[in-house]
């Protein structure tokens, strides 16, 4: 059984995923390879179901899972904090990975969200072509005008593959960018909160 028994076949009435194809075999043809070579025949038409996953935020709106709240929540007023969600995203200067871990707070005024929304607003944004500054703002925007919080806070750690293994070649290196509204900006108990149990959060190593 050859490998392209596995793989879906692009529709052949989807004109943008065979002109997608097209281009990836362009790519190939770019680099030196040989397209019609047999490691290569399905290439094309995988990369495209891969960038189709790889992007299937540009498809999805952060008011869809954020609309549903509710409001008996016996007057909980304090923070509601995730951390440690994963991000798998790409960077739009060059389309290559950056991959690392949001941690996401919000203080409700009235109602909440379900929390597996919160990663998903997270998921959204990630699935699309990215700077780090621009998706932390998203994510802590979004969760602002759809909940309406007291405040809502965001800190995204990142290694960008772009100056991992190009570049100025820094593999070890992280990035860190953080947007605070509301409570978080303008109290700094409640920043300082914020970023204890951020490290409180943390997963423990493997044997711990």
């Amino acid at each position: 059984m050859t490998s392209s028994s596995h793989t879906k076949r692009i529709d052949p009435t989807d004109t943008k995923g065979i002109e997608a194809m097209a281009h990836v075999r362009a790519m190939l043809t770019f680099i030196g390879e040989d397209p019609d070579r047999e490691g290569l025949v399905d290439t094309p038409m995988r990369v495209v179901h891969a960038m189709r996953e790889h992007f299937s935020g540009y498809g999805m709106d952060p008011a869809d899972e954020l609309s549903r709240t509710f409001s008996e929540i016996d007057g909980y007023d304090q923070m509601v904090l995730l951390t440690g969600i994963d991000i798998h995203s790409h960077c739009e200067h060059h389309m290559v990975p950056f991959v690392g871990k949001a941690h996401v707070a919000y203080i409700p005024n009235g109602k909440v969200v379900g929390l597996s929304k919160l990663a998903k607003v997270v998921e959204i944004f990630s699935k699309r072509l990215q700077v780090q500054e621009k998706l932390t703002a998203q994510i802590a925007n979004a969760i602002q005008t759809h909940l309406q919080p007291l405040g809502a806070a965001v800190v995204v750690q990142a290694r960008h593959y772009c100056m991992c293994y190009r570049g100025v070649r820094q593999p070890h290196a992280w990035t860190t960018t953080s947007k605070l509204t509301g409570i978080f900006l303008e109290d700094p108990a409640t920043r300082s909160e914020f970023l204890r149990l951020i490290s409180l959060g943390q997963a423990p190593a493997a044997g711990m």
